[in-house]
Order: C-alpha cells, then structure tokens, then sequence
C-alpha cells in the first residue's frame, strides 16, 4: 500500500494537475470527500491544502457552488 502524501506533496501534485490541463482554468476541482479518498488522506488535510492554493490564487472558492481552478492564476 503506497504511503499517503504529505499536504506539501498534495498541493504539489494538484499544481501539476492543473498545469497538465486535467482541471482547466474555471473548472470545479474533485470535493474534499473525493480528494480525500483519492489520496488517502484525511479531510482536514485536502482542506488545508485547499486553503493554501486559494491563498496563492490558482484555486477559487464560490459559496454554495464549490471550488474552481482560478482563470487568472497568479503564481
């Protein structure tokens, strides 16, 4: 069984995913559930490194509709 990837690894690798066009600018990212599951990681950890890659503007939040890769990525 593959060891679950730190929260830096997680955000490393949701960058990637984004930059190789699988969650295109304006597209909703997978839920924390099914990020999690992905990963096999807990929640709170898909959280946390959801938080950071809104902070850093590659990921947008939109109430009541979910998360959303940024159209104008800041980097």
């Amino acid at each position: 069984m593959p060891i679950p990837p730190t929260m830096d690894e997680l955000i490393e690798d949701l960058v990637r995913r984004i930059e190789q066009g699988e969650f295109p600018p304006g597209t909703q990212i997978p839920s924390t559930r099914e990020l999690s599951e992905h990963y096999n990681v807990s929640m709170k950890t898909v959280s946390r490194a959801v938080a950071r890659l809104r902070e850093r503007g590659i990921l947008v939040g939109r109430p009541g509709r979910g998360v959303f890769v940024a159209e104008n990525q800041e980097r």
